[in-house]
């Protein structure tokens, strides 16, 4: 590139022959002294080595011989000084090549370098040549680097040394030689060019924008050094990074036009570093939605808190994504679980408060609560240190009183918990790998749409993803899977648990999870969870299982459809009532299980792919449905498909209401279960009254409550063999279990007869 030819511009000073007003023997500036008419300045007009030329005698210290016009010096451009110079007679100076930097409004830009390599004649009539490079942008082989203060100079040459000597000096040669320096001028900005120096002290932010403002469509190059920028810096244009940038943690580097993490990794040359200002970038620029991984895979020495990237955001509700990589958990001590225990009280009249909390600094936000009373997945939201109370996530069932709790903070790889809000955000296509070290994610305290989809989180310590109070709102969680890294233990040994959800909307669908504690534990209403596949057995015989997802909640409006649950039960439970016995409302209700594949194999007979766990008296069944299931026990039988866990209450049967239990297929299990229930009752003795029992074939161990048909298979009579066509009336709920029915004839009869009968109301 060559700006006299591409911008016209003007770079070369007039031959000596023109005239020497145009040059000053002071430093070029306006009114300062010529050379015309100076006695000790001669035009030669014909040496044999030079032609015309300048005579000098040397009558100062620093003879100074500068242009009076002004030599524009543009951000970019470099142009190199040179001169022929000869000695004549008398004593032999030094010559260097000399200017004055101008700057606006013809102000002189001090601190800057105005001489070039001096040389020394050594020979009379030996032609000498000096050059320098003068510059905006400090890079190898510039002599004065101006930065981008400097708008023009004052060019020529000094004479120093002693004085008396005569030189001669050819005229002065100023060219552009920005090509000597930039690779691709039609494409390249480099931010030397525009004063940054890369030394990691000096704060090169106004340099990197200045590069990027005139860089209008091409690229901007960060070439090797380290570069600090105290500032925020935002790149219009696609910048390259030879070398790498340090900037404080709330200062933000913004590649608008090459937003990914692979160009941050190669601004800041660490992986974890640049991950972390990746998406403070995210949150902070309108320009893009989403962070691109590139594929990379990223070493984590310890749990990334997603919030502290980001100080000057406490929530966030735009969309964002991050996409198509891994992050992987490294050896490190960061890893390791705090356990706090700490005296407490708690009254179920404030439900999700722990008062009187000792030293509850010591207490993480975030920690899984464990005591007497206390539910699975319980966890601290918050804390105020002030009046030593504790928010919690979820009720206690039983804790009425003070004791002492233990709180287990689990350390996560990806932790948004820092947030008071995050809505709308999106992992996609990205592996969590915890490699038994951590666990995977942990949710802002609140925010609506969290978005987890083709994804894995692979390997956790304890917890794949955990919601600590209500920002799993509406979670999505798609085609993702969840590798447990208690594969080899038993199932009464595993601890581990896939995910949790506290609020309202969550859907679950398409998944895989592998051999965890429990694959969910939901609360909240209106779960829907459907497709998924998950497995927990182990191969220990007649062996215990645990359950696969855990509903917790009475009332849970849930729909559990189109799932291959293996190995492990659907519990549902109402752990998170402060008063758990029931008092009011619709109870265990609002739940539907459609259409799944339920298998197991050598497990206990006990075991039930379907159980009830009341935690107080009086509950019941509320509008259940559950159709069109495949029970299977695949090694050995089981004995029911479904049962309720007493070890804290029955349900009250007798107020079950509008259960659906029909269109399912039994495998190896005992009890053929129904409702309504159809059966044939068979007497062949007459009597009066018959008993039917239905022997624990209702759902759930329910009474027989409700008889929808009764016919007869055959005639009806008498001892005698008599036809009767009379009809019986029927007495329900009969027995000490309430599972039989009495039909009640008016005289002794014998026969059969077709029933259909309900176990609610």
């Amino acid at each position: 590139m060559n700006k006299a030819i591409t911008d016209g511009l003007v770079l070369m000073p007039p031959a000596f022959a023109a005239g020497l007003e145009a040059w000053s023997s002071g430093n070029g500036t306006p009114g300062s002294d010529t050379y015309d008419g100076n006695p000790n300045a001669a035009l030669v007009p014909a040496d044999q080595d030079f032609g015309g030329c300048l005579e000098l005698l040397k009558t100062d210290a620093t003879q100074k011989l500068r242009y009076m016009g002004e030599v524009p010096l543009l951000p970019g451009c470099y142009l190199q000084i040179r001169a022929r110079v000869k000695a004549i007679s008398g004593n032999l100076p030094n010559v260097r090549i000399a200017a004055w930097a101008g700057g606006a409004g013809g102000a002189h830009v001090g601190g800057v370098t105005e001489t070039g390599p001096s040389v020394a004649l050594t020979t009379y009539g030996q032609v000498v040549e000096v050059a320098a490079i003068v510059g905006t942008g400090s890079r190898g082989g510039v002599d004065m680097a101006w930065g981008t203060g400097a708008l023009y100079g004052h060019f020529g040459l000094d004479l120093t040394g002693p004085t008396g000597g005569i030189v001669r000096i050819d005229d002065i040669v100023i060219e552009d030689v920005t090509a000597f320096f930039l690779r691709d001028m039609l494409n390249l900005v480099d931010v030397r060019d525009y004063g940054a120096l890369g030394d990691g002290v000096t704060d090169d932010s106004a340099a990197f924008a200045a590069a990027d403002a005139a860089a209008n469509g091409r690229r901007v190059l960060v070439p090797a050094g380290d570069y600090h920028l105290a500032e925020s810096v935002t790149f219009e244009n696609v910048v390259t990074f030879e070398g790498t940038v340090s900037m404080p943690a709330d200062k933000m580097l913004l590649l608008t036009r090459n937003f990914d993490l692979p160009a941050y990794i190669a601004a800041f040359g660490n992986e974890e570093l640049a991950f972390r200002k990746a998406f403070q970038a995210l949150l902070n620029n309108a320009d893009h939605d989403s962070l691109d991984m590139g594929g990379r895979k990223i070493s984590v020495s310890g749990p990334i808190d997603m919030a502290a990237a980001v100080p000057n955001k406490s929530s966030y509700a735009t969309r964002r994504v991050i996409r198509n990589g891994q992050l992987e958990a490294m050896n490190s001590a960061a890893w390791d679980t705090e356990t706090v225990t700490s005296q407490a009280s708690y009254s179920p009249s404030n439900p999700e408060r722990l008062t009187g909390v000792v030293n509850i600094a010591n207490i993480p936000v975030g920690a899984l609560v464990e005591g007497a009373g206390v539910g699975r997945e319980i966890y601290v939201k918050a804390r105020n240190l002030s009046t030593q109370q504790l928010t919690l996530s979820g009720a206690l069932y039983g804790a009425a009183g003070t004791q002492t709790y233990t709180f287990r903070d689990f350390r996560y790889l990806l932790d948004f918990s820092g947030f008071s809000s995050l809505s709308k955000f999106e992992l996609a296509e990205v592996e969590i790998q915890c490699n038994g070290r951590c666990s995977g994610i942990r949710l802002a305290p609140a925010g609506l749409t969290f978005a987890l989809r083709d994804s894995y989180v692979s390997r956790p310590k304890d917890r794949g993803l955990t919601s600590i109070g209500e920002g799993c709102q509406g979670m999505l969680i798609d085609q993702c899977q969840f590798l447990s890294n208690e594969d080899a233990e038993d199932v009464s040994d595993r601890v581990s648990i896939a995910l949790n959800a506290n609020a309202n909307d969550v859907k679950l669908r398409n998944n895989r999870a592998t051999k965890f504690r429990h694959f969910a534990v939901l609360g909240g209403f209106n779960a829907m969870i459907q497709g998924n596949h998950f497995f927990q057995g182990d191969g220990v015989a007649d062996g215990v299982r645990s359950a696969g997802l855990v509903l917790v909640g009475g009332f849970c409006s849930a729909t559990v459809a189109g799932n291959y649950i293996d190995n492990c039960s659907v519990e549902w439970t109402n752990e998170r009532d402060a008063e758990p016995g029931f008092t009011t409302g619709f109870s265990f209700g609002g739940m539907t299980i459609t259409d799944n594949i339920f298998l197991c194999g050598d497990v206990a007979p006990w075991f039930s792919f379907l159980v009830v766990k009341p935690h107080g008296a009086g509950h019941f069944l509320n509008g259940v449905s559950v159709r069109g299931n495949k029970f299977r026990s695949a090694q050995g039988s089981i004995e029911r498909a479904e049962r309720v866990d007493t070890s804290f209450a029955d349900l009250d049967h007798s107020r079950a209401k509008d259960v659906t239990f029909e269109g399912n297929s039994y495998f190896q299990v005992a009890a053929q279960i129904a409702n309504p229930m159809r059966l044939t009752h068979a007497e062949a003795t007459a009597a009066t009254t018959w008993v039917v029992d239905l022997a624990g074939q209702l759902p759930f161990g329910g009474q027989a409550r409700g008889i929808d048909a009764l016919v007869a298979l055959g005639p009806i009579r008498t001892a005698g063999n008599a036809t009767r066509f009379a009809m019986p009336h029927v007495l329900l709920a009969q027995g000490g279990n309430k599972d039989r029915v009495h039909l009640v004839w008016e005289e002794a009869v014998k026969g059969e007869v077709g029933l259909s009968l309900r176990m609610d109301g």
